[in-house]
């Protein structure tokens, strides 16, 4: 069985959007792309390598994976982008867009449900960089196995969120790099339970 597990960067205050360069994404006018570089060190750097270290596919919402399909495929110099030019991109679409960045595969329709088949077939794990609402669609639905995640401090106040979905994590491993940013992973604990403190 196939694991999914999304590796993101997101922010104190849980905002993953455009963590990489200022102009990744701007949607809703959003005016602080770029917010990781400052913070990026060797540690965050190592964290990231080792989690796309071992064979992966790609599960990416249309627009994550437009933005990737934008820088990658030309990047070659970065020794990032092996491993991402390798994997099979899963995308989920309303549409049916071409998808030039290969080798890559439409999902439509019941997205969970094809996930679902796809966490039953043979191959490498599944990781969702960026994608937000296919995270929370997965999430939500009882899909994801792993969440490995660089947490800098910063707080953004504004942007597209890791989660708009509740529940709870089980945190597995943490670290803290130089520069302050916690490099943790995490595994789903089931609902929210509420209780008293008096």
């Amino acid at each position: 069985m196939r694991e999914v597990v999304v590796v993101n960067n997101v922010s104190l205050d849980g905002v993953m959007q455009a963590p990489g360069l200022p102009d990744e994404d701007q949607t809703g006018g959003f005016p602080y792309g770029g917010w990781l570089a400052p913070l990026f060190d060797e540690e965050t750097g190592a964290f990231l390598t080792e989690t796309m270290s071992k064979p992966f596919d790609l599960l990416l919402a249309r627009g994550t994976y437009d933005i990737l399909a934008a820088y990658w495929p030309t990047a070659t110099e970065d020794a990032g982008a092996k491993p991402l030019n390798d994997a099979t991109k899963y995308v989920a679409s309303r549409g049916t867009p071409a998808l030039p960045w290969s080798p890559s595969v439409l999902l439509t329709g019941d997205v969970p449900a094809r996930v679902a088949e796809l966490k039953q077939s043979d191959g490498p794990e599944l990781q969702i960089h960026g994608s937000p609402g296919l995270v929370n669609a997965l999430w939500r639905a009882g899909l994801i196995d792993r969440f490995r995640l660089v947490i800098t401090p910063i707080a953004l106040g504004t942007g597209k969120r890791l989660f708009t979905e509740a529940g709870t994590l089980r945190l597995i491993d943490s670290r803290t790099s130089s520069r302050g940013n916690t490099l943790a992973t995490f595994e789903p604990a089931g609902e929210i339970v509420t209780g008293s403190m008096a």
